[in-house]
């Protein structure tokens, strides 16, 4: 099979390209559909999905960097007397 050049441009090239993201843009948007179900679901057994999805975002941060961001809210809360 003889590789289309337009241009400069490998045709077969790009559109592989783009096929390849418009595959994993079609899964993201199934996966994200998945999300919103379980989320969904969880707010229906009575979870806050608020808190979380501040969960998920605090797991996914490092120990120090966590250990941190409390020191700081521990320090903001107290100065605005919370």
């Amino acid at each position: 099979m003889e590789e289309n050049n337009i241009g400069g441009i490998s045709a077969g090239q790009l559109r592989s390209f783009i096929e390849k993201i418009e595959n994993l843009e079609q899964d993201k948007a199934e996966i994200s559909e998945t999300i919103r179900d379980i989320f969904a679901e969880a707010k229906s057994e009575g979870f806050d999905v608020k808190v979380m999805r501040q969960l998920m975002k605090l797991r996914r941060m490092k120990k120090e960097e966590l250990a941190e961001q409390e020191e700081l809210l521990d320090l903001y809360r107290q100065a605005v007397g919370i």
